[in-house]
């Protein structure tokens, strides 16, 4: 209810000239302590990396080189921020965290899209793989750095949990936010919001659906991050395969039954080296750093530490109550969040929760979770950007009324797979 208070106030901001303000007239984002309007002839990376208005660095290796690139999308783009005490971001020159871009196309559809960052990367970081295709289909696309980027995302907040905590609190934040904006810019609110993200961003779709799911009409889940304090978590794989990983070099046969054991799928074992030096190592000690700042030692066990480590992770636990339609997406060959502890799981515990029919789960087989590696290794992987695409046909057919294909396992395809993937 006090949301919807809030939005309401924000609403009354709206004088009717205003709403009625066409072309690249002012737009106000109620709550920014700060925000910069561009006028830009096109809102999607093909535009704005050549005017700077989006960060390359951000959104790197998330798709594939061949991923489809739109182009010609008119509209005014709003960067800027929410007050924050935390300066991690850098972007702009602000050093300011909560950091937000929003993107109104001029031809706009009548609905809107809200993401948050994958990993601990900033608010641009959804330009390629999200903010592309849905602006190229008439949304209004917002996104947000989560209130906290980097590394050393967990020295913000006063106790363990409080910076990722943060993430859910800054999406809900810009989803009121964007409404009202969207509201002011073309004099209505929006008929549609949906909610998507990958990795971490898919962990906040997630969380908006089982804690805000009035804000939203539906959500796309791809490869979400799945905190639950009794496990599985990045707390329960990551650190048995990270321990068994120089004995596995070595020709160990144990150490490699130990990592198939911590839940990475047969078959992955190709993007073990590239995993080990590039994510599991970081993943464990900035998450750990986050809700276990005290733990000194080398080899993590979650299972054994105090309870306060536990609640800590429990106040960002998920449980399966989603409210609204989602789709989740996850690849077999994710050699980060390995689908057997992530997705499978998430995808039991809405059943557990009477929920299965609010979902749709599609195992995608070569997935990894990270489609810039579809590119190093073509025979092996295969992206899912393009089943992000028809996953998000798939939604709004099903907020039409349209059934979608049930959830099934999608076998790997002839033909394009970095442009092409059919759900059924």
């Amino acid at each position: 209810m006090r949301l919807f208070l809030v939005l309401a106030m924000m609403l009354a901001l709206i004088t009717p000239a205003e709403a009625a303000a066409s072309g690249c007239a002012s737009v106000r984002v109620p709550g920014a302590a700060k925000q910069r309007q561009s006028c830009l002839d096109d809102l999607t990376t093909t535009g704005t990396l050549t005017t700077g208005h989006t960060v390359q660095a951000d959104w790197a290796g998330l798709t594939s080189a061949g991923f489809p690139v739109p182009r010609g999308v008119p509209g005014i783009q709003i960067d800027g921020y929410f007050p924050d005490t935390s300066t991690s971001n850098t972007t702009h020159g602000w050093n300011h965290d909560a950091q937000f871009v929003l993107r109104l196309p001029d031809r706009w559809n009548g609905g809107l899209v809200v993401s948050g960052s994958p990993g601990v990367r900033r608010q641009y970081a959804n330009d390629r793989a999200i903010g592309d295709q849905v602006l190229a289909a008439g949304y209004a696309f917002a996104a947000t750095d989560k209130g906290n980027t980097g590394a050393d995302f967990h020295t913000d907040g006063r106790r363990p949990g409080d910076a990722l905590a943060e993430w859910n609190t800054r999406v809900t934040q810009l989803t009121i936010a964007a409404k009202a904006a969207v509201a002011h810019r073309y004099g209505r609110l929006p008929n549609r919001t949906l909610a998507a993200g990958m990795s971490n961003g898919g962990y906040l779709v997630r969380w908006q659906l089982e804690n805000r799911p009035w804000l939203y009409d539906g959500g796309i889940d791809w490869e979400g991050t799945l905190w639950h304090e009794n496990g599985p978590n990045p707390f329960t794989f990551l650190p048995p395969a990270i321990k068994a990983y120089p004995a596995y070099v070595a020709g160990s046969g144990e150490a490699h039954k130990a990592i198939l054991d911590a839940g990475f799928a047969p078959g992955s074992e190709f993007l073990w080296q590239y995993h080990n030096d590039v994510y599991w190592g970081l993943t464990q000690r900035i998450y750990q750093a986050e809700f276990d700042p005290s733990f000194t030692g080398t080899d993590y066990d979650y299972a054994s530490r105090p309870k306060a480590v536990h609640r800590a992770v429990e106040r960002v636990s998920l449980t399966g109550k989603i409210g609204k339609p989602l789709i989740t997406l996850h690849g077999t060959l994710d050699t980060l969040l390995p689908i057997t502890h992530d997705s499978d799981v998430y995808q039991r515990m809405i059943a557990a929760q009477g929920r299965a029919g609010l979902q749709r789960y599609f195992r995608i087989v070569d997935g990894n979770h990270v489609d810039g590696l579809f590119d190093l290794h073509p025979d092996e992987l295969r992206p899912i950007g393009p089943c992000f695409r028809t996953a998000f046909t798939l939604l709004e057919g099903w907020l039409d009324g349209v059934r979608p294909p049930a959830s099934a396992t999608i076998p790997r395809a002839n033909g394009d797979l970095a442009t092409t993937c059919a759900l059924s």
